[in-house]
């Protein structure tokens, strides 16, 4: 049998011979200057419009915002919800992917799991999760296990559609190549259909991670955990009762910097480890 992954480092037409590596250095030629001028500007404007209402209760600035996100911090109740909020996250997110994963197989080897995918995600896909609430409730009581399943029904649908997507859109030409080399089963999915499907994966995980980020967030606003463990929507909640709004909105900011942490250090990262390095982005 053909080494089908030394053939592509040899230099296959599938992928450049030798992958460009980008340094952190290159950060800021890469664009990274532009990102930081985008969130200055925000910044400024956020300042300035609060400056304009002149009502901390209403529109705490950026300067109080950042103040309140520090005390947050350094009393270490912010990072003690920001980390009950990421271990429900993470989990729920890895069952959903798993789940995404299972499905989108079923419905590539064979027309009844394509049509069970159709059928499924024709159902569930539109339905809000957080319609899901109740229902979670009454299944799973107050706690961690119904926050669980919204997020693993955010995660499911659309990532399986993505996985999907990707496989079916596989060329044909690169399914021969596998086939010719006489990959098949385990094999012929790992080295063929994934690398080539990946940009789709991709852009599946990073909509997935958005919706089960978001409705974890609008599940704990709701019914949260418990005063003791639950997440940052839960201090959200607490502070907007209490009128802190500046510690509602340090919250907030906590919610939009691990996004943008995420998505430049997680997904950007995995991309050039994956896509770049097999070739299959378009330049």
């Amino acid at each position: 049998m053909v080494d089908y992954q030394g053939l592509l480092q040899a230099g296959s037409p599938l992928r450049p011979a030798k992958a460009e590596a980008v340094p952190v250095r290159r950060w800021i030629s890469a664009g990274g200057w532009r990102r930081l001028a985008i969130l200055a500007a925000l910044a400024a404007i956020w300042e300035v419009a609060a400056r304009i209402v002149g009502s901390p209760l209403l529109l705490p600035g950026f300067v109080t915002t950042v103040t309140a996100f520090g005390q947050g911090v350094a009393s270490g109740e912010l990072p003690l919800r920001t980390l009950a909020s990421l271990q429900v996250l993470v989990a729920g997110y890895a069952i959903g992917v798993v789940a995404a994963a299972i499905l989108a197989g079923l419905a590539t080897a064979s027309r009844l799991g394509a049509e069970l995918l159709s059928t499924l995600t024709a159902m569930f896909n539109p339905l809000p999760a957080i319609a899901l609430l109740p229902i979670a409730l009454l299944w799973f009581g107050l706690g961690t296990p119904s926050l669980l399943f919204v997020i693993v029904h955010s995660v499911l649908w659309p990532l399986a559609l993505a996985a999907h997507a990707g496989f079916r859109a596989v060329p044909r030409p690169l399914s021969m190549v596998g086939q010719n080399l006489g990959l098949g089963g385990a094999a012929y999915v790992a080295r063929i259909l994934v690398p080539a499907a990946f940009p789709a994966i991709l852009a599946g995980l990073k909509i997935g991670w958005a919706f089960a980020w978001r409705t974890l967030i609008a599940a704990e606003l709701v019914f949260g955990v418990s005063s003791r463990s639950g997440g940052l929507g839960w201090f959200i909640y607490v502070n907007r009762n209490q009128l802190e709004t500046a510690n509602v909105f340090a919250g907030l900011l906590a919610i939009i910097l691990i996004g943008l942490l995420v998505e430049s250090l997680l997904f950007r990262t995995l991309s050039r480890l994956t896509v770049e390095r097999w070739g299959t982005q378009n330049p």
